[in-house]
């Protein structure tokens, strides 16, 4: 049975008249140039393919990471937790996932990108309805440690695989596509993990949450073994390409690495040490995460606060910011693009979310007013982290580039987790979310700031193409 369709490309019926069967540079060639038909229908159908399994299997792993926001609602009630803990929670996550980020990426490099999507979606499937069992603090911190060190590698694994399908002047549009999985997550997620609450609480004797864990912990494990047996490891084992069109891929594929003329080192990060750039650009991710963080666990919560009891209702008002976000983010990226400016998008996105973390802090009691400034918060986020992402490999050059975009990323980590804890301390010493939520807006104007002051314009100056 097959995934998706099939519509015959123009390669299948013309490519022999063109290329030699025993020359790639020949199939190379023949491609022609980026706006060449032939080529242009050759990557849409292997996108076709593998993008959208690949894109929902991130829509899944954002949901089952965020699903805690909702659920905590419930948890705080049935589990006598406290903000604190739910927190710590949030931000253990972060750590196992930090800790076991390269580990992942050295067997990723041993085993093939398929396999280890296999066994990061099976185990984060497992965990998430194991989740479902945490019933002591304990038990639950536990449980989201586990799920970091889960899903740990998922996103390199998957750039990896579109690493073996499409070279780098095609791959970029593909990674814009698969980022489009957050905003997804955060339409489809909290409406979904709302009506399973709202649903199934108490049947079979299972509290709400408990039954949120265990339905969203089914499809990472049956869609990480669709990965498996769906996708093929290289296109010299894809069924559906044809011979020349397997060539075709591998000569594009093989002229692209002989392009970068291996210039990524194994000393790019200690390059990346020594770069002070790296900081600069490390802490202006420190902000972008802290404001993810609030975004992504305290929506739900800033929303219960503003007199929304019902958790349908909850799920329902918490999809209405990445609606507005995801339409943002796109005329914002695509502004970005035409004009090459990206310091001031990333950095106006920084201070406008800023100002409505601020504001949130005094919006009691008024829903509506919520809704919107979370609406313009969320459309900053996701507007001025897609800006913000390009801007690494743009202003890092040479060996410390790929050292160093690691190092940003792993710095943004720590971030995401200590302000998840700072906040539910706050949240249980003070008995409200306000003064974490001002301080992070400190944090998030703060990343701004450095963005202007510490990256001259002139270092992110691009050439039209």
């Amino acid at each position: 049975m097959r995934l998706f369709g099939h519509r015959p490309c123009p390669l299948d019926r013309s490519w022999s008249a063109s290329v030699t069967p025993s020359s790639p540079r020949k199939a190379q060639a023949a491609l022609g140039s980026a706006e060449d038909p032939a080529r242009d229908d050759l990557y849409r159908k292997i996108a076709f393919r593998v993008m959208p399994l690949l894109l929902l299997c991130y829509v899944v792993s954002f949901i089952d990471r965020t699903n805690i926001g909702i659920a905590q609602v419930r948890m705080e009630k049935d589990l006598g937790f406290s903000a604190q803990v739910y927190g710590l929670a949030v931000g253990l996550f972060f750590v196992g996932f930090i800790m076991f980020e390269v580990p992942s990426n050295m067997l990723l490099a041993r085993i093939g990108a398929r396999k280890t999507l296999l066994r990061i979606m099976v185990s984060w499937g497992v965990v998430t309805i194991l989740t479902s069992l945490a019933t002591t603090p304990v038990l639950f911190s536990m449980a989201r440690f586990m799920l970091g060190v889960a899903e740990a590698g998922f996103f390199p694994g998957a750039l990896f695989y579109l690493a073996q399908w499409f070279p780098s002047a095609r791959r970029t549009r593909m990674t814009a596509l698969f980022f489009l999985g957050v905003p997804l997550s955060g339409i489809i997620g909290p409406p979904l993990s709302g009506w399973i609450m709202h649903s199934f609480g108490g049947v079979l004797g299972l509290h709400d949450w408990q039954w949120l864990f265990v339905l969203e912990g089914i499809p990472p494990v049956l869609l990480g073994l669709a990965v498996f047996f769906l996708f093929p490891d290289r296109p010299a084992e894809a069924g559906w390409l044809s011979a020349e069109e397997k060539r075709a891929v591998i000569a594009d594929l093989a002229a692209d690495q002989e392009h970068k003329g291996g210039a990524e080192r194994h000393g790019s990060v200690l390059r990346a040490l020594r770069d002070p750039r790296v900081y600069v650009l490390g802490l202006v991710s420190c902000g972008a995460y802290t404001l993810a963080n609030a975004v992504s666990f305290w929506t739900p919560t800033i929303i219960k606060t503003a007199g929304v009891g019902d958790v349908l209702d909850i799920g329902l008002l918490a999809a209405i910011p990445p609606i507005l976000g995801m339409a943002v983010m796109l005329v914002v990226g695509r502004h970005s693009d035409r004009t090459l400016e990206r310091r001031w998008p990333a950095a106006g996105a920084e201070f406008v979310a800023a100002c409505c973390l601020v504001a949130l802090s005094f919006a009691t009691g008024s829903a509506y007013v919520v809704i919107v400034l979370l609406a313009v918060m969320t459309a900053a986020h996701y507007s001025g982290l897609t800006v913000f992402y390009s801007i690494p490999s743009i202003y890092l050059s040479g060996p410390a580039a790929a050292g160093g975009i690691a190092m940003v990323t792993t710095m943004g980590s720590f971030a995401a987790a200590t302000s998840p804890a700072m906040l539910g301390w706050i949240k249980t010493t003070t008995g409200s979310l306000d003064l974490g939520l001002q301080i992070s807006a400190g944090v998030v104007a703060l990343g701004g700031v450095i963005l202007l002051l510490g990256i001259p314009a002139q270092a992110l100056r691009e050439r039209p193409t």
